[in-house]
């Protein structure tokens, strides 16, 4: 049964009808309203009594809670408090969410989620979302039937093995789906009761988690091989009998993995991973904003990218299709990017080299006249002698470009671009206050966690932040509205594009690469606009779109709004 539903009364105002009744009712997050049930709500639900006499106003919530929000001193604190507000109240949580955005982004996600996975055992409070493991696979289609709502119509599902900069997590990634989750509702608009985050709890390899007599998740070691790949393939199937138009994105899945599961299951059900396509999406969306400041094409870059893994490869994709629209082949962009992971430049004579990285791995003649140490090209070498203008750390190596390296590129343009992507703030590969330095200020500089903006010359430049919140809800939107079949790889260009356009000419004359956060939803309104368009060109949309996309953004959007509450008639 429906625990509630949004309806529209007479004079097409909206409102929300339900069965439930007294504190069962304030127990449910997307209904409860704390103090500001109004009277006759109270005596309708049977409330009068549970709560404070003075009915207040959402504004006056989210004065309290912001109050308390700031009153605890460590950011897992705060944390936890957000998290514990989004599972009282979840209109409050977003209304409170997108009046501080800019303060509270990096506590609800990128850094503090990750401190929040690591200890997601011992901070554990509330049931969300769905766990899935090998001890109930068995009854997969059961448990898809136990989700509170039912109108699941996008999940994030994680195995834990690649989460951020900081690998196996084993259950704890769950906070990572339940954030992502939250981006989604607070960027883009998509109603809470239509998202499910789901825990694919295949186990874990970290010793200190199976060994911690408080650890949450199956305590054995990962599933490998064809278990692995029958449990993933016995959730997708239940998934698509269950929800059959549902858009799942994988995250953070590791290595080949995270490339196997997107490329075999995206024509069953529109799939997307972020660590690969949205990393790939928002990179390129920072090289064309720093192609309009540099008055250069991509084309004229040469590439390298350090760490080659899932966002790696991702990111060289997304640059080989941003060359394409340019004009030149597949193989001449691809000689264009340089690919180093913790063995040094990816060459062709590798033994074992892994399937993924094929696509981007240059031959070993192409390297024979370089001046080298070794046999094979370390990142300063190969920034030196390939002539890189472009540096990209998607390593998860702390301090990883160093002043030899950051110079090194300098000396090949007049506009070097160094990306410090690797999350969390930790392992971030430089600092931008050291790039401008040794770069005597001409570097253009994005980073994957927030920084403060650097003094340079006199003047404040503001750091962009490359996160992929800047893709992942709007292109989610966009898919869902549409309801597209498939996310293609031309939609994930089109949100690149139209991150990029979105970036104004007076922040990007002061340095920054991407918006700030707090331009998140209107970003993600015009990113979500270009992904419909392109799902239209594509004819992968399945419902027929208005002209005005606009209007359709503004009629479809879940706003964090108290609205009116009835009972279900005859009950």
């Amino acid at each position: 049964m429906k625990q509630y539903e949004k309806k529209l009364d007479a004079n097409g105002r909206p409102y929300l009808e339900t069965h439930l009744e007294g504190l069962m009712l304030t127990r449910l997050p997307l209904l409860n309203k704390g103090t500001s049930f109004s009277l006759e709500e109270r005596r309708e639900f049977g409330l009068l009594g549970l709560l404070p006499t003075h009915v207040s106003s959402l504004d006056e919530q989210i004065e309290r809670s912001y109050a308390n929000f700031r009153s605890f001193r460590s950011d897992l604190d705060k944390h936890v408090f957000l998290r514990a507000l989004q599972d009282r109240s979840e209109v409050l949580f977003y209304a409170l969410l997108n009046r501080h955005i800019e303060e509270m982004m990096p506590i609800i996600y990128t850094p503090v989620v990750a401190q929040a996975v690591e200890q997601f055992s011992r901070i554990y409070r509330y049931p969300r979302g769905l766990v899935v493991s090998p001890e109930n696979i068995g009854e997969i289609d059961s448990l898809l039937a136990n989700t509170p709502f039912p109108d699941v119509q996008l999940i994030v599902a994680t195995d834990n093995e690649g989460i951020l900069g900081i690998g196996d997590q084993g259950f704890g990634g769950l906070a990572i789906c339940i954030g992502k989750l939250s981006l989604y509702t607070a960027a883009a608009g998509i109603d809470p009761a239509v998202t499910l985050p789901v825990e694919l709890d295949v186990g874990t390899n970290r010793k200190e988690l199976l060994d911690d007599p408080l650890y949450l998740g199956v305590k054995r070691p990962r599933m490998e091989g064809k278990e692995y790949d029958d449990f993933i393939h016995a959730f997708v199937t239940a998934l698509k009998k269950r929800f059959p138009n549902v858009l799942v994105q994988w995250e953070d899945f590791s290595k080949q993995k995270a490339f196997d599961v997107l490329e075999r299951y995206r024509d069953v059900l529109p799939s997307l991973n972020d660590d690969i396509q949205g990393t790939g999406a928002v990179v390129l969306a920072g090289l064309l904003s720093a192609t309009r400041r540099s008055q250069t094409t991509l084309g004229q870059q040469v590439y390298l990218v350090h760490g080659a893994g899932a966002g790696g490869v991702g990111v060289a994709r997304q640059i080989v299709r941003g060359m394409e629209r340019e004009g030149l082949s597949t193989q001449q962009a691809r000689e264009r990017i340089y690919l180093i992971d913790s063995k040094g430049l990816i060459l062709k004579d590798r033994k074992g080299l892994e399937p993924y990285k094929l696509e981007f791995a240059h031959e070993p003649a192409r390297v024979a006249g370089w001046k080298l140490q070794g046999s094979i090209p370390s990142l300063l070498e190969t920034a030196r002698e390939a002539k890189v203008t472009v540096l990209l750390g998607l390593s998860g190596q702390r301090a990883a470009f160093g002043e030899d390296v950051v110079k090194a590129v300098a000396e090949n343009t007049a506009y070097p671009v160094v990306f410090a992507l690797s999350n969390p703030t930790a392992n971030s590969e430089a600092v931008p206050a050291d790039i401008y330095k040794w770069t005597q200020g001409k570097a253009l500089v994005a980073t994957g966690s927030p920084f403060e903006d650097v003094e340079w010359d006199g003047a404040a430049h503001p750091v962009g932040q490359g996160n992929n919140a800047f893709i992942f809800p709007g292109l989610g939107l966009g898919v869902l509205l549409s309801r597209a079949k498939r996310v293609t790889d031309g939609m994930l260009t089109a949100a690149s594009l139209a991150l990029a356009d979105y970036t104004d000419g007076a922040r990007l004359a002061q340095g920054a690469l991407y918006p700030r956060m707090d331009r998140l939803r209107a970003a993600s309104r015009q990113v979500a606009i270009a992904v419909m368009r392109q799902a239209m060109k594509e004819e992968v949309a399945t419902r027929k779109l208005p002209e005005d996309l606009e209007a359709l953004l503004e009629a479809e959007m879940w706003r964090s709004e108290f609205l009116p509450l009835r009972r279900v008639p005859g009950r």
